[in-house]
């Protein structure tokens, strides 16, 4: 079964545990933890140990799983850290961008240097890290994605796919969905809409407010056998309120639900 999450990120300017009680009333399967510097830091890499109580507790009150960390930088030294956090807290699942510039071919053999440098320390760890194909970086398609997969073939490495930058660059996600699916170890999972120089305002990136075909999306994925997390990341929350932002959460797990739903009935 594909599990339902949200990222912590859209909780920015709450704390963890409020994040954490809002996504059990919406009735989500788990969390992914935003330590995403400059952006949202819900897990202090620098002070990890500290909170590592605290996380559980709620975490565990609330019935809720850990099912991915956010980091966003590729830096190794920051990565390093967030894996033993991850270890310790029981999370499966380190994201990351890749970083660069698009097209860059002077920065290639860095990037493919650096991803194998963090497979073999996620893979020291015991965690997974998934990269996603981001508008303007290295790997920032399918084509490029296939290159890095090809190059780092480490089994603790994978992709973290991402509908909103395929659709913004133009492709099908269904379709790199299908091409990348031996490899994914994460979905984050966003709407759009058509023409969008970016991810838009939080209410266009709910699930089913854009123009991203998710249910064809969401198909492709059940069809191939994928079980793992379908995060909402929803980036830019300002000053929404608490119950904004949780009606927000709740709509999006109404309407994955119902498509999940469907796709399952659709496959018997």
């Amino acid at each position: 079964m594909v599990k339902l999450a949200v990222n912590s990120v859209l909780f920015r300017r709450f704390d963890f545990v409020t994040a954490v009680r809002q996504l059990a009333i919406a009735h989500y399967d788990g969390v992914e933890i935003a330590a995403i510097r400059g952006m949202c830091e819900h897990l202090d890499l620098d002070h990890w140990s500290t909170q590592v109580s605290e996380y559980r507790s709620v975490m565990e009150g609330e019935g809720l799983q850990w099912l991915a960390m956010e980091v966003g930088s590729p830096d190794p030294d920051r990565l390093q850290r967030a894996f033993e956090a991850a270890h310790a807290l029981g999370i499966p699942t380190v994201t990351i961008g890749p970083g660069g510039k698009s097209d860059d071919h002077e920065e290639w053999p860095k990037l493919l240097e650096r991803m194998q440098r963090l497979a073999d320390l996620a893979e020291h760890a015991g965690v997974n890290l998934a990269v996603k194909a981001h508008i303007g970086q290295s790997m920032y398609n399918t084509p490029t994605t296939l290159a890095v997969l090809n190059a780092v073939t480490a089994p603790h490495f994978g992709v973290d796919l991402d509908p909103s930058h395929l659709f913004r660059s133009g492709e099908d996600p269904a379709e790199a969905a299908q091409a990348v699916f031996a490899r994914i170890h994460h979905v984050h999972i966003r709407d759009c809409k058509r023409g969008a120089s970016g991810p838009g305002p939080i209410w266009e990136q709910c699930s089913g407010r854009g123009d991203i075909d998710l249910f064809h999306f969401c198909r492709t994925l059940v069809a191939n056998g994928y079980h793992g997390a379908l995060t909402l990341e929803i980036i830019g929350a300002k000053d929404e309120s608490l119950t904004e932002l949780s009606m927000l959460a709740a709509e999006n797990r109404g309407y994955l639900n119902a498509v999940l739903r469907r796709v399952e009935q659709d496959g018997r």
